[in-house]
């Protein structure tokens, strides 16, 4: 037998027999630790110097029930607080998506008053439109007379008034105007129309949800000690909207739990329900007015083994992998 395993067997039966054979630390944790020798200590009372080491509680079978992590170092307190501002402007987003999902569900009873509200909006704005439309094809049979009382002025080798030429300048420009102002309406048209796909969506996404019998629990944010904070940072707008859908493939792939929200700011799957879940949560954040990054955020269940899930190497390895993983499929992508 190696003797790394012969050596985990007898520190497993060497806390068993001390658990089971010592009744006055009965009432007393037994925590036990690793130092940076490798050496594994069992004891109702850590030593000062042994503090700064990760160490697990035991109850009397000698099973884990509490997790103690080791002291951080400076650079980790840094981490952490830079992973708290992510999370932050994250939850803001997220407290934003169910403030909406409230007034969407208290504005509209069902689903058929939602699309009746969506037509009867769509229906007015077509409405503007036509109108604009209108007074342009009306401008442009004024131009069109004015245009040719000029021309005839030509023809009879009369000089153009100037009053004309100055008429015919401003419905020209009038024109131009409508253009423009038509061009607006519909790209704020199609927005709507897009908006209001996404409502809908939503409505049957949240209206279903309710009769899921899923117990919700209350999650927590997880890697406390991450090395990698899972940035992606958009190099513009183009590459911004590739590489979220590249992170929505690997959200996806990494969660244990089902979908959540969806939106172009935020992607995030239901909370945990089992200590062996991981709901990932993808964010838009903004650095400036132009610029964005994506925050990879990762929880657990609010349970001992939960947190013991988001502090492993696993959960740690997802987060390392997301950048790398934006980056590969964007340069396949170019190829």
């Amino acid at each position: 037998m190696p003797i790394a395993l012969l050596r985990k067997y007898l520190n497993i039966a060497a806390v068993t027999l001390l658990l089971c054979h010592a009744p006055s630390i009965h009432a007393k944790k037994m925590y036990r630790w690793v130092d940076d020798q490798g050496n594994t200590y069992f004891s109702d009372q850590v030593p000062p110097e042994h503090a700064k080491h990760r160490r697990e509680a035991l109850n009397q079978r000698g099973r884990v029930i509490d997790v103690i992590e080791k002291a951080k170092t400076k650079e980790e307190l840094e981490l952490d607080q830079r992973l708290n501002e992510l999370r932050e402007a994250q939850e803001k987003i997220i407290q934003k998506q169910q403030t909406y999902d409230r007034v969407l569900l208290s504005t509209f009873r069902n689903i058929d008053d939602l699309l009746l509200s969506i037509k009867n909006k769509t229906r007015t704005m077509e409405a503007q439109i036509r109108a604009t439309e209108g007074n342009l094809n009306r401008l442009k049979s004024q131009l069109s007379g004015q245009q040719r009382k000029a021309a005839a002025f030509e023809r009879n080798a009369q000089r153009v008034p100037e009053s004309l030429l100055k008429d015919i300048r401003s419905t020209q420009e009038q024109i131009q105007q409508t253009e423009i102002a038509i061009s607006r309406q519909m790209e704020t048209l199609n927005q709507v129309k897009k908006e209001d796909d996404a409502d809908v969506e939503r409505y049957l996404f949240l209206t279903q949800s309710r009769t899921d019998t899923q117990p919700k629990q209350h999650k927590i944010p997880s890697i406390k000690e991450a090395n990698e904070l899972g940035l992606f940072y958009c190099e513009n707008d183009h590459q911004c909207n590739q590489a979220w859908e590249i992170a929505r493939t690997f959200v996806t792939f990494h969660s244990t739990t089902g979908p959540d929200i969806d939106t172009d700011k935020l992607i995030m799957t239901r909370s945990p329900s089992k200590d062996s879940d991981l709901s990932l949560s993808l964010s838009k954040i903004a650095i400036s007015d132009v610029d964005y990054q994506l925050f990879l955020d990762i929880r657990c269940r609010d349970s001992s083994l939960g947190r013991e899930l988001c502090a492993s190497q696993r959960v740690s390895d997802i987060r390392s992998a997301f950048r790398p993983y934006i980056n590969d499929a964007l340069s396949r992508s170019t190829e």
